[in-house]
């Protein structure tokens, strides 16, 4: 397999890892938005507990997607920089935003007013932030980006500005959406345990015996967290199932080259196939309250999906004109790349093992 190929695919698997983590985060930011009721209070501190350890090392994942993009492709990533500036500049400052916001929310006095600014703020760079990400790929694979010997001809809004992008991006707000509400589900649970572990009581006066020890009783009375964020997930489930058939409908003139490849090529039927049975896995495992399977089916279901999209473009990395081999770097440029990508996962894997064993293991 050419070395172009074979980075353009670490692009991909980074792409998808954002999409799985940093985009649960966002997701995150949808939720504190819609929290309500009596337990609205409970429900924003869990998304900050959730969220907290891990939302700045999930941003690697998209800096290596960047950073792969300028080294192995500079013509791909400079037509892609010029003809979508605009929403790729308004995503980097609803990033910075999102994070200031948290963080500041975190650290500032606890008086309500302050907490709902810095919570506002907050919630919609989470919510505008994924739709202009969405947006901008969709736009990457809408094949309206021209570019002739060099330069962008196409302007600085047709590609962006037009409904199967902007389809996209509510699409990837949804799936995020979807993707944070099952985590979430997850992590009440955790936190449940994590309580009721804290909170254990011995009989006093007369211990049960276990083993010829005191048997710890557990106080543990959660779940009504739980049962919002199911709900919540059920919902954004629909919702997604929704937008992915309106994204499918506006491919047919919005992106007919990767309509045809979800449609038309030998692998399209397993990818749909699969991606239905995740998707439907999902939904019924939340139905019925099995939240760690769930997990994994939305998980599944958004792979899946990111990956037919890759495939569906493949071998473009920007529709029309713009191909891996037209884009790639010089070969001692790609070399020394997957060098530098190979030894990088030697201290990055362990190191976001260890982040994720630490904050979220039992």
């Amino acid at each position: 397999m050419p070395l172009e190929t074979i980075i353009a695919g670490v692009m991909v698997a980074s792409l998808v890892l954002y999409a799985l983590l940093g985009g649960a985060d966002y997701g995150g930011g949808v939720w504190d938005l819609f929290a309500f009721g009596r337990r609205a209070r409970e429900q924003r501190a869990l998304i900050a507990e959730a969220i907290s350890p891990v939302w700045e090392a999930n941003h690697v994942w998209l800096i290596l997607v960047i950073v792969i993009l300028f080294t192995a492709f500079p013509p791909a990533f400079a037509a892609i920089a010029t003809a979508l500036h605009i929403p790729i500049t308004l995503l980097l400052i609803g990033i910075v935003l999102r994070g200031t916001a948290f963080t500041f929310r975190t650290y500032d006095v606890q008086r309500d007013d302050v907490q709902r600014r810095w919570s506002l703020v907050f919630s919609i760079a989470s919510i505008i932030t994924p739709i202009l990400l969405g947006t901008t790929l969709g736009a990457i694979a809408s094949g309206t980006i021209r570019v002739e010997n060099g330069f962008v001809t196409s302007g600085f809004f047709s590609s962006w500005l037009a409904p199967f992008p902007l389809a996209v991006g509510f699409f990837a707000l949804a799936l995020f959406a979807f993707l944070a509400a099952v985590y979430l589900t997850v992590e009440a649970e955790q936190r449940v345990r994590n309580e009721g572990r804290r909170r254990v009581t011995v009989e006093a006066e007369q211990p049960v015996m276990s083993e010829g020890k005191p048997r710890v009783m557990v106080e543990a009375d959660g779940g009504e967290l739980q049962e919002d964020f199911r709900l919540r997930a059920l919902v954004a489930a629909v919702v997604v199932g929704f937008l992915a058939l309106t994204v499918f409908v506006l491919a047919k003139t919005g992106a007919p080259t990767v309509r045809a490849g979800i449609s038309r090529t030998w692998w399209a039927l397993g990818l749909h196939s699969f991606t239905a049975i995740f998707a439907t896995g999902a939904f019924g495992t939340l139905w019925t309250r099995r939240y760690r399977v769930a997990r994994v089916c939305a998980a599944a279901q958004v792979t899946l999906i990111l990956l037919g999209w890759a495939f569906a473009q493949f071998p473009h990395l920007v529709e029309p004109n713009i191909t891996i081999t037209s884009a790639a770097a010089p070969q001692i440029t790609l070399q020394l790349l997957l060098a530098a990508l190979a030894a990088g996962a030697i201290l990055l894997f362990p190191s976001y093992y260890y982040l994720f064993r630490i904050f979220k293991a039992e």
